[in-house]
């Protein structure tokens, strides 16, 4: 009866496939990364609430961000590489089974130590999820829709953003902060349920050993893609961060105002991850190139636009646009060049944008602390542009390994 079930679903999912439409499994996925979108940024709205409840000062709250950020890190490649064996529909179910543990017990943690440990352990299933989602979304539809598939994955992530994010946040401020985790167990079992109900069972070779995937991971071409991405989203982050005191101090929006244009921001970053999807599609490399120099002239121009407050808000808009439309197509690149074996590559890239994440934010108090508030779209446009160069010297490295293997190719066979 399962067998049947199963084959019924995949056979809906390849019909949906032939007549170019997303399937609902995608949906699945979609709502699993909302969650986890909603995990990982709500705690940023709630600090004063979770210092106040568990008598710890503000600094302190804030290591649950950095926990959770180095849980993301350091969580998927360790959890790949113990999972790798496992079917990746029922990996999926175990992550996010251990996704709503984490979150349920961080509604009824009753210590510090205990909510930050929570926390963590939730942190080890976000990049392996959207690793495997991922994967996964390229299974699920035609081959030349596989970055728009990978969109719509991490399009939750993004309404998050706009959605999950400020209404997690309104609800914990109203009902205590341990409602907001409560809701996004919720969800969690949402996703959960689709997963099991929607998500084929779709028939794999057997699993690459952690050799070819190790061997994969650490090929030049894969490791300067992670650093190119880290730089993308390390441009996002240094501005991101401090985007509040900036909008305020230099453009002089109200506060209040500021929620607004974030909500905007948010839109772009939503139009730019399906935008990117769709040109990943078409074009890879050189839509993945323009997006990246387009985005280091937006970062540059905000420094100029960010005096006119109407200027620094279309600037932040298109920012959002460009920040996110390179996401889908690095997924894919890396995805591309690791065919064979790419779980922990592709897992691996989430842990490479947060430590991007990570490393964006330092760089932009750097520049606040050495050079003024100011300054700080200009240090992200450097890195942005950092990341087109990467982009350039991994086409050279491509086209030289081409040139190369067609060389070898028509070499004359040596005569005895």
């Amino acid at each position: 009866m399962r067998k049947t079930e199963s084959s019924q679903t995949e056979s809906q999912v390849t019909k949906s496939a032939k007549r170019g439409a997303f399937p609902l499994s995608l949906l699945c996925l979609t709502v699993g990364a909302f969650a986890i979108g909603m995990t990982e940024f709500i705690i940023m709205g709630l600090l004063p609430n979770v210092a106040t409840d568990l008598n710890v000062s503000i600094p302190q709250a804030g290591q649950l961000i950095t926990g959770y950020a180095l849980g993301v890190a350091v969580g998927a490649p360790i959890l790949t590489v113990f999972t790798h064996k496992i079917p990746q529909k029922k990996l999926l179910v175990l992550l996010m089974c251990i996704f709503i543990i984490g979150n349920a017990l961080s509604v009824i943690a009753p210590t510090y130590g205990l909510l930050i440990s929570a926390r963590i352990l939730t942190a080890f299933a976000h990049g392996t999820f959207l690793g495997v989602g991922s994967l996964m979304a390229t299974r699920l539809v035609a081959p030349e829709r596989r970055a728009g598939a990978v969109s719509v994955v991490l399009a939750g992530l993004t309404i998050a953003n706009i959605i999950g994010v400020p209404f997690g946040t309104f609800i914990g401020q109203q009902l205590g902060w341990r409602s907001s985790f409560g809701a996004i167990t919720i969800l969690g079992i949402i996703s959960l349920i689709g997963i099991i109900r929607f998500i084929p069972v779709i028939q794999q070779g057997p699993p690459a050993n952690l050799g070819q995937q190790f061997r994969n991971l650490v090929r030049p071409q894969v490791l300067l893609i992670l650093l190119i991405g880290a730089l993308g989203c390390g441009s996002l982050f240094a501005v991101f961060t401090y985007i509040t005191p900036m909008l305020v101090d230099i453009s002089g929006f109200a506060e209040q105002s500021v929620t607004w244009i974030l909500v905007l921001f948010g839109v772009g970053v939503t139009l730019g991850n399906m935008l990117g999807g769709r040109l990943a599609d078409w074009k890879l490399m050189p839509s993945l190139m323009v997006n990246f120099g387009i985005l280091a002239v937006l970062l540059a121009a905000l420094t100029l636009t960010l005096d006119n407050p109407y200027l620094a808000v279309m600037t932040i808009f298109c920012w959002g646009v460009a920040a996110f439309g390179i996401m889908p197509g690095l997924q894919i690149r890396i995805m591309n060049m690791t065919r064979e074996a790419p779980l922990l590559a592709t897992t691996s890239s989430h842990s490479a944008f947060n430590l991007g994440n990570a490393g964006g934010a330092y760089l932009g108090g750097f520049a606040i602390t050495h050079t003024g508030l100011i300054s700080v779209p200009l240090y992200a446009a450097v890195i942005a542009a950092l990341g087109l160069v990467g982009l350039f010297v991994s086409v050279t490295m491509e086209r030289k390994s081409r040139v190369s293997e067609i060389a070898d190719a028509v070499e004359p066979a040596p005569v005895n």
